[in-house]
This record gives C-alpha cells, sequence and structure tokens, in this order.
C-alpha cells in the first residue's frame, strides 16, 4: 500500500484551498463585488473546501489507519475476540482506545510468559537436582567397588543394594515424569469402568497397612456406607490417588496419628476425603502443593524415597477426569484432601 508523508498532504491541501480560492476570487471580479456573489462565493468556497479537505483525511488518513484498526479488533483482548461495530466518524478515538487495551493485553501475555519461563527453569532445575542425588550415588558405589570393594564381602553387596536403591529411585522420576507429559498432553487415555470406590479405598488400606504399623499410625473408613458406592472412573489412575494420599498422610503423620478417610454424598458426584493429624501446611506453602518436585518437608521426602511429582500426578488425574480436588491444612494441626468422582448406579 503506497504511503505519503505529512508534507506532501499539507501541500495537496494548499494547492487545492489556493485553486478554490482563486477560482471564486475569479468569479468576484468578473461579477464585480456584488455582496451575493460574495456571499454564494464565500458558501461554495466552504463547502467545497469541506469536501475536498473530507475527501483527502478518508482517503489518505482514515483508509491507511482503518487495515491497523481491524487489525488490532481481530486480537484477542481478554480472552474475547471484540464484536461490537466502532462507527467510522468515531474511529480516531476507537484506535487510541483499542491501541491501550491491546497494549494492556500484551503486556499481561509478556508477564504470563516470563512466569512460563521462570516454571520452565524451575523445572529443569529441579530435574536435574533429583537426577543428580542418585546419579552421584552410583557413581560413589562403583568407584568404591572398582577400587577394591568388589573383593570385600563385607561391602560389596552393601553398595550393590544401595546402587540398586539409587537406580530405583532414579526409575521412578522418571516413570512418573512420563506419567505426568501423557496425562498434560492427553496422549493417556483413561480406562473408564465402573467400580465400587469403597472397595478400591480397602484395598488401598489393607495394602499400606504393614507401613502404617511400622509408623504408629491408624489408617480407616470412619463413616463407612452401608451399601456399595459405585463410580465412573479410570480405577488403575483412582487407585494410584488414593495410594499417594494415604502414603503422604503415613510419612507427614506423627506417632500414633491418624489418616481417615470418609465419603460424602453429592447427588451426582461424591466425595472422597482423606485427613490426618501430621505437620501440616504452612499457607504460604498451600497454593504450590500440586507442583512438581515441591516438598513441605524435604529431608523427610527424601529419607522415604518420595519423588516430589505424587500431588502433581495426582491433581493431573482428577482433572483428567473433569474432577476438581482440593486441599486445607494447619500447620501442625493436620491436612485435608478430597476429590469428586462422578458416580454410575
Amino acid at each position: 500500500m503506497r504511503t505519503y508523508s505529512s508534507k506532501f498532504l499539507a501541500i495537496l491541501v494548499a494547492v487545492i484551498l489556493t485553486l478554490l480560492a482563486f477560482g471564486i476570487a475569479m468569479l468576484a471580479h468578473y461579477f464585480g463585488e456584488n455582496i451575493l456573489v460574495i456571499t454564494i462565493s464565500t458558501a461554495a468556497f466552504f463547502v467545497a473546501a469541506y469536501f475536498s479537505i473530507l475527501y483527502i483525511i478518508k482517503k489518505y488518513i482514515i483508509d491507511r489507519i482503518r487495515p491497523l484498526y481491524n487489525t488490532i479488533r481481530d486480537l484477542p483482548l481478554s480472552g474475547k475476540k471484540m464484536e461490537e461495530k466502532i462507527d467510522s466518524n468515531s474511529l480516531l478515538l476507537n484506535v487510541k482506545y483499542e491501541v491501550e487495551e491491546w497494549a494492556k493485553s500484551q503486556l499481561k501475555e509478556i508477564e504470563r510468559l516470563k512466569e512460563l519461563e521462570k516454571y520452565r527453569k524451575d523445572f529443569v532445575g529441579n530435574v536435574s537436582h533429583e537426577l543428580k542425588t542418585p546419579i552421584f550415588n552410583i557413581q560413589g558405589y562403583v568407584l568404591t567397588l572398582l577400587e577394591g570393594g568388589l573383593e570385600d564381602p563385607k561391602i560389596n553387596k552393601l553398595y550393590l543394594k544401595r546402587t540398586e536403591k539409587s537406580i530405583d529411585r532414579m526409575v521412578s522420576i522418571v516413570e512418573d515424569l512420563e506419567s505426568i507429559t501423557k496425562l498434560e498432553s492427553g496422549e493417556l487415555q483413561l480406562n473408564m469402568t465402573r467400580f465400587d470406590i469403597v472397595k478400591t479405598v480397602e484395598e488401598v488400606i489393607e495394602m499400606e497397612h504393614w507401613q502404617a504399623s511400622e509408623s504408629q499410625i491408624s489408617v480407616q473408613i470412619i463413616n463407612k456406607p452401608d451399601r456399595p458406592i459405585f463410580v465412573r472412573a479410570d480405577k488403575k489412575r483412582i487407585l494410584e490417588v488414593i495410594t499417594n494420599l494415604i502414603v503422604n498422610g503415613v510419612k507427614y503423620g506423627k506417632e500414633n496419628g491418624y489418616v481417615n478417610i470418609s465419603f460424602h454424598d453429592l447427588e451426582d458426584n461424591i466425595i472422597v476425603e482423606v485427613a490426618d493429624n501430621g505437620i501440616g501446611i504452612d499457607k504460604k506453602d498451600l497454593r504450590r502443593i500440586f507442583e512438581r518436585f515441591f516438598r513441605v518437608d524435604k529431608s523427610r521426602s527424601r529419607e522415604q524415597g518420595g519423588t516430589g511429582l505424587g500431588l502433581s500426578i495426582v491433581k493431573h488425574i482428577i482433572e483428567a477426569h473433569n474432577q476438581s480436588i482440593n486441599v486445607r491444612s494447619v500447620l501442625d494441626q493436620g491436612t485435608t484432601f478430597n476429590f469428586t468422582l462422578e458416580k454410575q448406579k
């Protein structure tokens, strides 16, 4: 599209006005100094000047601004494309408003991208940190064995077991990362079936009974229903959710403490609640509890083999079912997680 400088437009307007003035002056000179002729000539000059300038503004200014304005209107502002029609007479005022709104939306987008970049850097840092510990452990054990420890029966078996433990930890981290990636991308398809959620919880309690007993923590359903509660969900994934929440309750529980599971009916849905009276979570950390690699008690988690990805996986699984999960906690008093599932008769 051809563009014109402000100097060119100024000369063009001046030439048009000069020609109009010259033409009217010639008419006035031809007809003499008649008041009526002068009045009509002045009115004619005004009309001609008005339409000439209006034509120039529309052709060389408005028509150049309109494509820019339409482009701005087509951009999403606050997540929605603008639908209203704008009067062309107030186009310049609207352009100013739209440009300001567009600039604000771009600033918000820049801030969002900065947050995503920070999240990416934190994530990469966390992954390398989590993998670095078992890798260094394996390296140390292998070097000790190669430097003569392999021949010492007191060392070789012990160090090989420790190496195996570090390898298992690396495998767990990689598998958890793979699960999260598949859940986020939608690659992992849920196998929706009908099953009894109460029975599933009882299965998890049975599996974790030994660990809970060792920690002197009781795990029980406090309001066991008289009849089965059937839900429609991926049983394997929901089993993973319940296991993770119960294991966390045991892991962060206090001696002689408890992990209580309860069910609450919501007509079409059922709420499953897992509550403990453990160490709790500080209020400032609650919003981060579902972040990857976030740990309430870092040393305690690593001692017991946690990857720091469990709650992130739990959240992704529940959201993949189009359901919600929430948490409330008081420091040193305990934590309660609850999530919903769709009931099926």
